[in-house]
């Protein structure tokens, strides 16, 4: 640091605020809040931040613009192109992190969130015994955070590889292999691509319910600019018009067994459900490399049973099933989390903040640099 750049100061009460999580979310989080003169320290749990972008599978590629993904007080380069890649992602959350001069302390995970005896300050209990005293805490620990899989009947008997997407690299071992992906969103229909394109000798999609399906980029009009466009306009009216556009841009995929969903497109984004943005799913189903096929009902054995009756025998399946935030064991004792383990819009305590728990369309890296803002600010307060 310069001598020139004045050192952030600790608040009033001696303590500085404590940023849980080394992502996106809890790196913007503390740039905004030293940009405000605030001590921020970032808590990570591994060994170094960006943990959870060096894990996703090996073709990821941001679905929202290099130009609108950035976070606040700095660009991402230009040379990582319009779509950047996860590698990118990991190097230019690094260098976030430097150009803020960021405090960062890796290796430590806090188990539990308490207030202080005193009432006016928070109690952090960490990995080693730690115990950290904070004048607030930003919990910044991931939408993504803990693999879900569901409790499927028999799965435990399921004599084939059954993993969940969080430890899928690349389609190297599937290789000649038929595999099943479980799951219809982003992950799932991008893993199964991936398969498809890598040589798996068969790819089915096991689907519940139909996804809304998006292409990417129209005549160089980002989806992502879409989205920003309709967060503010009424539910009706970006159904019919979101509906209107697919029918112009998407094919029809019935006859290959992905129909299109009887629901809207912005109604089920108001439910938590993101439309999937194809990055070649289309041309993979309608080609035969991926099959859409029923929902899984059961295991037994090497078999795979599905909801319409059909009995499948894939070597491999993969479960694209999602994720749960995490945060009961850290906050859920202080009743500032809904039935669904979400942050509540309000926390009722004063001095714990959320960043980075929703998803919206608009792009999860933006929004997050609007939450950073918001939370120094409430912070500072």
């Amino acid at each position: 640091m310069s001598d020139e750049t004045p050192r952030p100061a600790a608040p009033a009460d001696g303590h500085p605020v404590y940023v849980i999580g080394g992502g996106p979310a809890g790196l913007a989080a503390a740039a905004a809040l030293r940009g405000r003169g605030v001590r921020a320290v970032v808590l990570e749990r591994s060994p170094a931040v960006a943990d959870s972008w060096r894990r996703h599978y090996d073709r990821l590629h941001l679905h929202t613009t290099r130009r609108l993904s950035a976070l606040p007080g700095l660009k991402i380069p230009r040379s990582y192109g319009r779509w950047v890649a996860r590698d990118d992602v990991v190097r230019y959350l690094e260098r976030y992190a430097d150009h803020h001069e960021l405090e960062i302390v890796t290796g430590v995970e806090v188990d539990r969130v308490d207030r202080a005896p005193d009432g006016g300050t928070w109690l952090l209990r960490a990995s080693g015994g730690r115990e950290l005293t904070a004048s607030a805490v930003v919990v910044a620990t991931g939408h993504n955070h803990t693999p879900r899989t569901p409790d499927w009947p028999g799965a435990e008997s399921y004599s084939g590889e059954l993993l969940h997407a969080s430890a899928y690299r690349n389609a190297g071992p599937y290789a000649g292999r038929d595999v099943l992906v479980v799951g219809v969103g982003n992950t799932g229909a991008e893993i199964a691509v991936d398969l498809a394109e890598g040589g798996a000798a068969s790819v089915r999609l096991a689907v519940r319910t139909p996804p809304h399906i998006v292409r990417r980029s129209t005549a160089g009009w980002p989806a992502q600019r879409s989205g920003i466009a309709c967060r503010r306009l009424p539910v009706r009216l970006v159904d019919r018009v979101a509906a209107g556009l697919a029918r112009l841009s998407v094919p029809d995929l019935t006859e290959f067994g992905l129909p299109r969903p009887s629901d809207g497109l912005y109604s089920r984004v108001r439910q938590g459900a993101i439309p999937v943005q194809d990055v070649g799913l289309i041309d993979a189903v309608r080609g035969g490399r991926v099959t859409p096929v029923a929902a899984v009902e059961s295991f037994a054995g090497e078999k795979v049973a599905l909801t319409d009756g059909t009995v499948l025998t894939p070597e491999a399946v993969i479960a694209a099933t999602g994720y749960d935030r995490g945060l009961g064991r850290l906050v859920g004792h202080l009743n500032v989390l809904d039935p669904e383990g979400r942050p509540l819009r309000t926390s009722p305590e004063q001095g714990l903040f959320f960043i980075g728990y929703t998803n919206p369309i608009s792009g999860m890296l933006r929004e997050i640099g609007k939450e950073s803002r918001r939370v120094a600010r409430a912070v500072t307060r």
